[in-house]
């Protein structure tokens, strides 16, 4: 999930729960807490190794066993910074609000594909549990557009304005979020943007229109939000069990052993899937909605045959912690020139829609006629 989303996913809480009984300096703890995690992005930056973000991403910061520590310590400083501010707030109920900001973000992060190592010193196995998108502008909508109510309803004179502002951007954001999905090439008609306004239309005026039958406070606005993420999240599960049994009819059609498989979501969530098979030569993926009854089309990409290049590879630390991510790599050697390639292919992240373009996560090694690695690291099509 996106730093983002897990922010504003905080604030939900924290206004959900806490801000009544404990005050601001709570919603902003849990705000805090939610955002932490992520922090070790910045360790990309202190070092040149081509996967750092994989190596220190989502470990140690996104862990429960360290959990009560972070926690500890951010309650700590947000009790300081109140402190100085004057501004009342109890030790111990900030620690909480830090720890389940912090929590949050461990769960959502679990939900996605990407893989979460919440258990890390203990174990260093990615978690993933495939409900949600890396980043799902439905969840993110679900979370903040409430918030976003709550302050156009608070002042009843500047209502109307604040109401079609927001009206405007969150349409304008919609059609921005469907340019950027297309480009990508994921299959979203433009009928969502439409839609979309309506929703957010009846959202930001129809509690003007409604007058003194409809004045929810802030509390309930986002009490609302967060129910409502909560079922989304609950309806993604539902259809990934749909998906994930279509994918496993499948691999028991093709009479051969499995090794893995996997239904990762894509967007627009929850209808869109990719369905992946791991076999011992190499893996079959589609794109399908779950949704539509027709069988999906099923690519079949396979390993390159084991050679002195690729074990070699295998050997190279950066190759190791790339395989400790990728849990579909697809592994491909050719020669180019004088030089021999290996290359790896993290499945979760082809574009069924479009074969060419930009792909993330694909991982290079080049050998030089004598065997040395001439060079490694990320590339891009």
């Amino acid at each position: 999930m996106d730093t983002i989303t897990h922010g504003i996913a905080g604030a939900l809480i924290g206004k959900s729960f806490f801000s009544e009984r404990w005050g601001p300096a709570a919603t902003f703890a849990v705000t805090l807490g939610s955002v932490f995690p992520d922090c070790d992005v910045v360790a990309e930056a202190f070092t040149r190794n081509p996967v750092a973000l994989l190596k220190y991403h989502r470990g140690i910061t996104h862990s429960f066993v360290a959990m009560p520590f972070f926690a500890l310590a951010l309650g700590a400083l947000v009790w300081w910074l109140a402190r100085r501010r004057g501004i009342r707030a109890g030790f111990w109920p900030l620690v909480f609000a830090t720890t389940i900001g912090i929590g949050s973000h461990i769960l959502l992060d679990g939900l996605t594909s990407y893989g979460t190592r919440m258990w890390e010193p203990l174990s260093w196995t990615r978690v993933s549990w495939d409900w949600l998108f890396i980043v799902d502008p439905i969840f993110t909508a679900l979370l903040l557009v409430p918030q976003v109510a709550a302050w156009v309803q608070r002042d009843r004179a500047k209502a109307p304005w604040r109401a079609l502002a927001m009206w405007g951007l969150f349409t304008v954001l919609a059609a921005l979020t469907w340019g950027a999905e297309s480009a990508v090439g994921t299959t979203i008609s433009f009928r969502v943007v439409p839609i979309a306004g309506i929703v957010f239309a009846a959202v930001f005026f129809l509690p003007l229109a409604a007058g003194s039958f409809f004045q929810w406070s802030r509390r309930e606005w986002c009490l609302a939000g967060f129910v409502l993420s909560v079922l989304y999240i609950g309806l993604c599960g539902f259809e990934h069990y749909r998906a994930l049994d279509r994918v496993e009819a499948f691999a028991k059609s093709q009479n051969q052993p499995v090794m893995s498989l996997a239904a990762v979501p894509m967007p627009p969530s929850p209808m869109e899937w990719d369905g992946l098979v791991r076999v011992p030569n190499g893996i079959y993926g589609a794109r399908f909605d779950v949704g539509r009854k027709d069988s999906p089309r099923y690519l079949y990409l396979h390993d390159s045959p084991m050679n002195p290049y690729i074990e070699k590879a295998f050997q190279l630390p950066d190759v190791q912690t790339y395989l400790g991510f990728a849990r579909f790599p697809v592994v491909r050697f050719f020669d180019r020139g004088q030089d021999s390639v290996v290359e790896l292919l993290d499945m979760r992240f082809f574009n069924y829609e479009r074969r060419t373009g930009r792909r993330p996560f694909v991982f290079r090694v080049v050998f030089g006629p004598n065997g040395s690695v001439l060079r490694q690291g990320w590339i891009t099509f």
